[in-house]
């Protein structure tokens, strides 16, 4: 992001300087003859304001994506724990627990690794134990629906970390970029040399808009790191509510992990 808006200074201040010094030079003594400069500055902007908008659209589907597979996850987690109360109490024991630790590992470690566009073998460990579980209930009537809640948690999970990853490639966001660096220096050689306030304040703008317009793409781009981001507040919710059911079957229990959700010493 401070690269976008530094490269996006540098542009305005170079067009500036291009408008003062290079522009005698461009423009002929007769502005009539053949195409100016400036004419071909307005299929230029408009160029540079239709690539944005659709990389855009672009990343903000990839932002809403995220969103909905983490609320789905933290759904079939909670699904998966009201099944549970279905099986034997020692299954349903050991079913509930990982639940909670399951959540806390993806709350506090696999989180923040996404923001990296990573993810983290903390959650897997439980999502291990639980087909463990599941196997002592094979023929049992919870069992088919056990399965199925998990499967949807599996399912979500990886859409998340999908997500997680650029749904832009990096060649498209430098020409980007580079778009708007021509556009400003483009819109900076037409200003006129005096008296010219007012367009120099509306370039600016102009600048700034599109500048702001590129930063908010690199990060809607990576849901979860920036300042727009998705936040863990489905999958708090859901470790809060499996660790209030698990402490209320079975109050002289303890979790098999730590608050980071790490598997404790036996």
């Amino acid at each position: 992001m401070v690269l976008v808006i530094v490269v996006a200074v540098l542009a305005l201040l170079a067009g500036l300087a291009a408008n003062r010094w290079l522009r005698p030079r461009l423009v002929s003594a007769d502005d009539d003859e053949g195409m100016a400069v400036k004419d071909l500055v307005g299929p230029l902007l408009t160029l540079t304001v239709l690539l944005l908008a659709f990389v855009l659209v672009t990343a903000n589907g990839s932002y809403g994506k995220a969103e909905v597979a983490s609320r789905g996850e933290a759904r079939a987690l909670d699904q998966l724990v009201e099944t549970a109360e279905y099986a034997p109490a020692l299954q349903r024991a050991r079913i509930q627990a990982d639940a909670v630790c399951y959540a806390r590992a993806v709350r506090v470690q696999e989180w923040p690794a996404m923001s990296e566009a990573e993810g983290s073998p903390a959650p897997s460990v439980w999502s291990t134990d639980f087909r463990a579980a599941f196997k002592t209930l094979q023929g049992e009537p919870v069992f088919g629906m056990l399965v199925a809640a998990d499967n949807k948690r599996s399912d979500e999970r990886e859409e998340r970390l999908t997500q997680a990853t650029a749904s832009i490639p990096s060649a498209i966001f430098w020409f980007l970029l580079a778009t708007l660096t021509i556009t400003v220096m483009a819109l900076g050689i037409c200003l006129p040399r005096k008296n010219n306030r007012g367009q120099i304040l509306t370039l600016a703008v102009i600048t700034a808009l599109l500048t702001t317009t590129l930063c908010i793409i690199r990060d809607v781009d990576r849901p979860f790191g920036g300042i727009i981001n998705v936040e863990p507040t489905a999958i708090a919710e859901a470790e809060r509510q499996a660790e209030r059911d698990f402490t209320q079957n079975h109050p002289a229990a303890d979790l098999p992990c730590d608050e980071a959700g790490n598997r404790r010493a036996v």
